[in-house]
């Protein structure tokens, strides 16, 4: 970690707009869009993170994503924000010591029985609470793993990260989330006071006003953005540069909440539609090459951009299996072999298990062999009862459409039978966040190690060209 003395070069302790409020203690997360320090306020003492954001398309979806969700328990409370023309965006969030991938690395090293079903419920039903409080106001995060669920002391679950999501539909159309149900106060659970409140915005134009009273409200507000958009757009308009929100990061999002992602030469690049999100385009065009590869649902694995919340359904389904057997369930290396594991467990993806999947725009590019007997999800979760392993399948459907909801599942059976849920305040939380194995295999340091599909030494492939196209097959 880095000390205050040793990170005075970086631009957030310049910014005396935010140093005067706040004591910065230290850095605790950098990445290649954000860095992350934990600082204290120096009014009464409260910790919170200061995310510094360097991409401005990030720090718009961060923001938006936030301010939206504002009241929903079991997302991370953005607290404020800072921005000028010529700064980086900064955010004030609540700051958390550890995430849903610490506890499984803990629960597999320490735990000698692992998770208890009790315990795993109780945090299913947070996750769920936190997507569905997402979904109902039209928000997909499209990054949903275990090291963007934080943790706080008192065992609250929260989501974060949403430099990565879309508002699906423009502001006016988003459902209210006020019948959210949960069981215990955040606050009272973390030990620190409430603070939720509308984020104050601290804002400085050329005239170094701060745009902060009640008087100029939600409209200032959006002037400010799109003031702010407009300018940021000007100059990303003078870079040549095709760049993407989705690249290496670092494995730096628990308490931080930056991004774990991932760059590399993908055989299928040249079929994703990298977005040019901001402006009267904000709500347009989505990207396939979003969110983690262990957590991507197949559809963005073929290059879709015609999807919906339900590419974090799948995600969901990655991450309930993995509460059950502290192992990723598709470690893939690469894309090609992300396919290749997800096939081996399911089966082939053909129009009867994904209607419509002919249509994708890699499908016919990139095909694999028939898998004869495909293994299922029931053997990856060896020594799990059928309700669980039912409660993965129900998500980790090829056809979107067919996927539960998080409402859904909020009502099914399964956590509503004994064993039933664990009290919030009788959950195992570590005391800080644990660093990834690096000497072991299979384990979250592999998100470091992106992989390339452009390397096939390892399958059978055939290519066959045409006169305007290829394919490629995997024996």
């Amino acid at each position: 970690m880095d000390s205050p003395t040793s990170s005075k070069s970086w631009s957030i302790y310049g910014r005396k707009e935010i140093t005067s409020k706040y004591e910065i203690l230290e850095r605790i997360g950098s990445g290649a869009y954000s860095d992350v320090y934990r600082a204290h306020r120096r009014s009464d003492g409260y910790l919170v993170a200061l995310k510094e954001i360097h991409d401005y398309e990030s720090a718009f979806r961060e923001i938006e994503a936030l301010q939206t969700l504002k009241n929903c328990p079991n997302v991370v409370i953005l607290h404020e924000y800072f921005w000028r023309e010529d700064e980086d965006a900064v955010l004030v969030l609540e700051y958390f010591r550890t995430d849903l991938a610490s506890l499984i690395r803990e629960a597999k090293k320490n735990w000698k029985d692992g998770i208890s079903p009790g315990e795993i419920k109780r945090w299913m039903i947070q996750i769920l609470h936190g997507v569905d409080a997402c979904h109902r106001n039209s928000i997909v995060h499209r990054d949903l793993k275990p090291c963007n669920l934080l943790i706080s002391e008192g065992g609250v679950l929260k989501l974060a990260d949403f430099g990565q999501a879309r508002i699906l539909l423009e502001p006016g159309f988003v459902a209210s989330v006020e019948g959210l149900q949960h069981d215990d106060s955040n606050a009272a659970a973390q030990g620190q006071p409430s603070t939720l409140q509308e984020p104050e915005v601290i804002i400085n134009d050329s005239s170094e006003e701060a745009c902060t009273s009640e008087e100029q409200g939600i409209k200032s507000k959006e002037e400010i953005f799109r003031h702010l958009f407009e300018q940021k757009a000007k100059a990303a308009a003078t870079d040549d540069t095709d760049k993407d929100s989705n690249i290496l990061d670092g494995d730096n999002s628990c308490l931080a909440t930056c991004t774990t992602s991932e760059v590399e030469d993908d055989l299928l690049k040249g079929s994703y539609t990298y977005e040019p999100d901001g402006g009267e385009n904000r709500y347009g065009p989505l990207t396939s090459c979003v969110g983690t590869r262990w957590f991507r649902a197949p559809e963005l694995l073929y290059g879709s951009t015609n999807y919906g919340v339900e590419i974090d359904l799948w995600s969901l389904g990655c991450i309930f299996a993995e509460l059950f057997s502290l192992e990723p369930l598709f470690p893939g290396t690469s894309d090609i072999d992300q396919l290749s594991r997800i096939f081996n467990v399911l089966g082939n993806l053909t129009e009867k298990t994904f209607p419509g999947c002919s249509n994708l725009p890699d499908y016919k590019i990139i095909s694999f062999s028939k898998i004869e007997k495909p293994a299922g999800i029931a053997s990856c979760l060896s020594n799990r009862s059928p309700d669980e392993i039912l409660i993965v399948q129900k998500l980790l459907c090829f056809d979107p459409a067919s996927r539960a909801t998080a409402m859904e599942l909020l009502q099914d059976k399964y956590l509503t039978e004994d064993p039933l849920p664990v009290p919030i305040s009788e959950l195992r939380v570590p005391l800080t966040k644990c660093d990834p194995d690096e000497d072991s295999a299979g384990n979250w340091f592999d998100y470091r190690g992106t992989g390339s599909d452009s390397d096939f030494d390892e399958y059978g492939v055939n290519v066959r060209k045409t006169d305007s196209s290829f394919s490629i097959r995997f024996d």
